[in-house]
């Protein structure tokens, strides 16, 4: 959809001394490429596990004339081998809404001393943070957001080890208080508790909105996926449920197959995982925690 380049530093340009997160910016905006693109994806800066992303931010901020034709920005695009994700340090980003309003996706990897401030922004269509465990003042910025335009919502719950230090009443709350009125794609996965999202999810004003429910990565039982099954019919606005990576059975997921059949809908239910066993006790983990 966008014109997009990925900038990047390892650890060796990082361990020479001459490239970090204070140099980024610059080696962006001294790219022959950058006036043509439309979209920006920051990978590691070198120390992503020491120094956080503020720089990066700030300088994008000081040079907003300059990144003014850019719409889409992901900040901390790295994998393992890089950064574990709850290893990422990210940065303060509410001086950023005003700084870009042309901007219109933001995906943001990572969620420790992660700060979204208050937010207002009338372009921005998509929403999308990825990480171990989602904070509670962080699920509070969104759900007080003045997001006229968005259109996708993902958001990873993740798990309390890893940052998300919330409940179901949490999402309830969020879901039950938030105002996105252009909302299609509602996406709250990598949860701990998926099976309660799901519950809650139903129960609330945007489940008659949304073409899309993504719930996915995260421990979604058959309880969750027979509570799909039972209530997905009384939604025909919704056209594509997407339940991958999941602890559901054959059974449900053949229930889930068929009623994807009877509704000429796709519901993915790809990669069906077995809890762990211990010492006579079942442990389901989210896709994606450290």
């Amino acid at each position: 959809m966008y014109k997009s380049k990925r900038y990047e530093y390892d650890y060796d340009d990082y361990e020479e001394g001459d490239k970090s997160a204070e140099t980024m910016v610059a080696d962006i905006m001294a790219d022959e490429e950058f006036p043509s693109l439309e979209g920006i994806i920051i990978g590691s800066w070198g120390d992503a596990w020491e120094d956080s992303c503020r720089t990066i931010i700030n300088d994008i901020i000081k040079n907003k004339d300059k990144f003014s034709h850019i719409k889409s920005l992901f900040i901390g695009d790295m994998g393992f081998e890089d950064c574990e994700v709850s290893w990422i340090i990210q940065a303060d980003y509410s001086k950023l809404w005003q700084a870009m309003p042309q901007l219109e996706v933001l995906t943001i990897k990572g969620s420790t001393d992660l700060s979204l401030g208050t937010i207002e922004h009338n372009n921005l269509k998509k929403l999308e943070i990825i990480c171990g465990g989602l904070p509670s003042d962080v699920i509070k910025s969104i759900k007080e957001a003045k997001l006229p335009s968005l259109e996708t919502l993902i958001l990873y719950i993740g798990v309390e080890d890893y940052g998300f230090d919330g409940d179901k009443d949490t999402i309830k709350e969020f879901l039950a208080d938030s105002d996105f009125p252009a909302l299609k794609y509602l996406g709250l996965e990598d949860s701990e508790i998926q099976d309660d999202i799901a519950e809650v999810v139903f129960d609330s004003k945007y489940i008659s909105q949304i073409e899309t429910l993504d719930l996915a990565n995260g421990t979604l039982t058959n309880k969750g996926g027979q509570l799909i099954v039972d209530k997905l019919k009384d939604y025909p606005n919704i056209k594509k449920v997407d339940l991958h990576y999941h602890f559901m059975t054959d059974e449900i997921m053949d229930k889930l197959d068929d009623l994807a059949d009877e509704l000429d809908i796709d519901i993915d239910v790809d990669e069906d995982n077995e809890a762990d066993e211990y010492d006579g006790e079942l442990y389901y983990y989210p896709m994606l925690t450290e």
